[in-house]
């Protein structure tokens, strides 16, 4: 695959998948909070963002709690944070409302951030990516696991014209917290 050429200015697309979540029980899913892992992860995804010069300038977040806590703990790690938006849609979403929900983004962001879920998130980012720097492609396909960032970058003039193998998959990353 390659990646189809478009014109514009550059985008990123950043795919963070939620930081481990504990099972506690009977709580529902979607009310399920971070692990104590997840409450470590977090914070290291924040800051491997801002030491990779990634800070996003709008964010869109499932609503389920593992994710705002994992926005909440990687936003803690940065300067200003961008807005936020809790979208229901990232929610045990698939593909086509992962991207619904990204082509609604205002054409003034160029670096976006989604924080959700598998698989769906996996997905979006092997549909996307047309091609990957080494072999960030083979990775994402092995396991995207808790905590995973993916960046997309593409170039266009709106959001809504993503489609597609139209990104370059540019770096893949998991990053861990330290115990303590």
């Amino acid at each position: 695959m390659t990646v189809r050429a478009a014109g514009g200015p550059r985008r990123r697309l950043i795919v963070l998948r939620h930081a481990k979540s504990a099972w506690p029980d009977g709580v529902p899913d979607h009310e399920r909070p971070l692990a104590t892992r997840g409450r470590r992860d977090a914070p290291a995804a924040g800051r491997a963002l801002a030491e990779a010069d990634l800070l996003p300038d709008l964010a869109l977040c499932s609503t389920a709690v593992r994710a705002r806590e994992t926005w909440e703990l990687a936003a803690r790690e940065w300067g200003a944070p961008p807005t936020v938006l809790l979208d229901g849609r990232l929610y045990g979403s698939d593909v086509p409302e992962l991207l619904e929900a990204v082509r609604e983004v205002p054409e003034h962001v160029r670096t976006l951030l989604v924080i959700g879920h598998n698989p769906g998130l996996e997905e979006l980012v092997l549909e996307l990516a047309g091609d990957g720097l080494d072999d960030t492609v083979d990775r994402v396909r092995g396991k995207f696991p808790t905590s995973a960032v993916a960046v997309l970058v593409w170039h266009g003039s709106s959001w809504h014209e993503l489609g597609a193998g139209d990104a370059l998959l540019t770096d893949v990353v998991v990053p861990r917290g330290k115990k303590e």
